[in-house]
């Protein structure tokens, strides 16, 4: 691939990356002169007519993404069997190697984080685009900070085909949800779920279900309760632990409903506010039943023979329902033994369980009680006093860590087990400690949704001043623009804030300029003075040198009013060198020219590598060359469909 020239624009430079179902590789965009990503599909899925389709449609679709924390995509096409993405070109790492270099990160830099990814998946679930493919690996970071995601076509592409196409593609079953691991119908809310694995991996160094097979892995999130953040990492907020284990909730009806309302509290806890955030028992999704069919299948014989054997293609084992499994002429007498071994097993169980019980009534009554101790009460009191207290009946006491408090510093602000509880000698006692009260100051709104801002400062105790509006070309319509007072300025029950709302980008009109004769450099600049911009361009094949690289047609009239930043097409010509005469004798009756000795006019072909062609449409035939009086501007030997106008 290095070295190759995609769609007659892009030349491949290095491979900078391999994905379980696309090479990735940096090309050069020699139109544009910049860098950029092309994502190149495996030969065996390029194969599969409708994957093909259903990868270029949905990468289409993304494409009319406009949001700073998705990767931009710039084109689609195919070329010799070649399936291609072309997107914007991040020069940074992924997030999947930030962790692994840092092991963990900060609570700090992971809210930050998360709150730029959940503004990524707002803007996609807002255009009914679901990710499907949440995970470190596809969430890119600038040098300076800036989160990008990625693969949201590719993502939602994937779902037409088995998650077990290979150990790469499955390798993501850390990050699925329980309805994907169920081969259930999946909302946007497992983009919810998934992104809630990616914040426990940055908290805690590590994923919260973890096996040898993936089949085990997709069990355990199905039915496995879940080690909460903070019993790995003391140092995690409450409110911050509370919301990924809201985002982790089984059922899809208890986690966060929407990613801009998981943004929301995002934005809370970076402002550092106290969140109530209420999180469901666990025990529920502990018991649970499963529902899933081909986990059930792949669960039984198949995992005896080899526990880390895949999921077949379409989810079932033929072996799994081996008829010789199943003879109608053994049924009875095995039915009877398995009666007689299951009454036995009773008997023998019920005689356990009253033995069990008369030993712990017994153990009770001749003092068998002075095993058990009551959690002291030490709410209130100071750490040392609230030592002493625990230690003195006969438990562990356990500092987990501090926690703002309107309580004085060092003391004691909740415990687990709450006091009063009977537990058995040498039990821990895990404490909460007041940091103490810290000065209020103002949260920062700027680049906030104004129903977000009003939340944050009615939950913050202060009032709501005057709203402003006024037109903002960085700043998205119904965002906030401004703050008064500024950001973590000292604040009281009585601050009163104004905030300035952006009305969005300002209609400015500006007029179109004549492109025709000109090279594509020089319409690049003669837009940018317009405040326009250079968009799709498509060469046609000419003989006439002199009007190599020269625009014969833009897709908007000069002179035109339109709005500025509104993206100008354009096609130009490229000169091709006649084809040499043939040696073969014209037959009599021939043109005058090919009597004279003459070359016939070389007719206009098409560029089939071009950006103007699509895949899988015919060529359109070529030209005759122009008579005599062919405009000037489009010379003999051209052939010059007219590209769509914008509306």
């Amino acid at each position: 691939m290095i070295g190759t020239l995609l769609g007659n624009r892009y030349e491949v430079v290095e491979k900078i990356g391999e994905g379980g179902m696309a090479f990735v590789y940096k090309a050069k965009d020699t139109l544009l002169n910049r860098f950029v990503a092309v994502k190149v599909l495996k030969p065996e899925y390029s194969q599969d007519k409708v994957f093909v389709d259903k990868f270029k449609g949905e990468a289409t679709s993304v494409a009319s993404l406009n949001d700073n924390n998705i990767v931009n995509i710039f084109d689609v096409g195919s070329q010799d069997s070649i399936n291609y993405i072309v997107m914007e070109y991040v020069d940074g790492k992924t997030l999947k190697q930030i962790i692994n270099d840092n092991h963990r990160l900060s609570s700090s830099d992971a809210v930050k984080i998360s709150i730029q990814i959940a503004k990524a998946l707002d803007c996609a679930h807002r255009n009914n685009i679901i990710h499907r493919d949440i995970k470190p690996h596809n969430i890119l970071m600038t040098n300076d900070g800036l989160v990008k995601v990625t693969d949201f076509g590719i993502a939602k592409a994937s779902n037409s085909v088995t998650i077990t196409n290979s150990n790469k593609v499955i390798g993501s079953a850390h990050y699925f949800s329980p309805e994907q691991a169920k081969g259930s119908y999946v909302d946007f809310r497992t983009d919810i779920y998934s992104l809630g694995v990616v914040m426990y991996e940055m908290v805690t160094g590590k994923v919260p279900f973890d096996a040898d097979s993936p089949v085990s892995i997709a069990l355990k999130h199905i039915q496995e309760q879940i080690v909460e953040p903070k019993a790995i990492v003391n140092e995690i907020p409450d409110s911050l632990n509370k919301l990924i284990l809201k985002a982790l909730e089984k059922e899809p009806i208890k986690r966060y409903q929407s990613a801009r309302e998981m943004l929301v509290d995002l934005q809370k806890i970076n402002n550092n506010q106290d969140l109530d955030i209420e999180v469901n028992n666990f025990d529920e999704d502990a018991t649970r039943v499963l529902d899933a069919s081909a986990i059930n299948n792949a669960i039984g014989k198949n995992q005896k023979k080899n526990p880390n054997q895949d999921l077949p293609e379409d989810g079932y084992d033929e072996e799994d329902y081996d008829e010789d499994d199943y003879d109608e002429e053994d049924e009875p007498p095995k039915s009877s033994k398995k009666k007689k071994k299951i009454i036995s097993a009773a008997v023998i169980l019920l005689i356990l369980i009253i033995g069990v019980v008369a030993g712990v009534l017994a153990n009770n009554k001749f003092g068998g009680a002075s095993s058990d101790a009551e959690v002291p009460k030490i709410v209130g009191l100071n750490k040392d006093e609230a030592k002493k207290q625990v230690e003195s009946a006969k438990l562990n006491y356990v500092e987990v860590g501090t926690e703002k408090s309107s309580k004085p510093a060092g003391t004691v602000t909740r415990c687990y087990p709450a006091e009063g509880t009977k537990v058995k000698v040498n039990s821990d006692v895990r404490v909460y400690i007041s940091s103490g009260e810290t000065a209020s100051t103002m949260p920062n709104l700027t680049d906030m949704d104004l129903a977000s801002a009003k939340d944050i400062i009615s939950s913050n105790g202060l009032k709501l001043g005057n709203v402003s509006y006024q037109y903002s070309d960085a700043v998205a319509k119904d965002n906030v623009i401004s703050q008064t007072p500024s950001a973590d300025s000292p604040i009281d029950s009585n601050t009163v804030v104004d905030l300035v709302v952006s009305k969005g980008s300002e209609y400015k009109s500006t007029k179109v300029p004549n492109l025709k004769n000109t090279t594509l450099d020089q319409a690049g600049n003669m837009l940018a003075n317009a405040n326009l911009k250079l968009g799709s361009t498509f060469a046609e094949n000419t003989t006439d040198k002199s009007m190599d690289g020269k625009i014969f047609e833009q897709s908007v009239d000069p002179d035109s009013q339109v709005k500025e930043g509104t993206v100008i097409s354009v096609k130009y010509y490229k000169y091709k060198q006649p084809e040499p005469a043939s040696s073969t004798t014209q037959p009599s009756g021939g043109s005058g020219n090919a009597a004279a000795g003459s070359p016939p006019a070389s007719p206009a072909s098409k560029d089939n590598s071009g950006g103007a062609s699509e895949p899988g449409k015919d060529t359109k035939p070529a030209t005759p060359a122009a008579p005599s009086g062919t405009p000037a501007d489009k010379p003999a030997g051209t052939d010059t469909p007219t590209p769509p106008k914008q509306q």
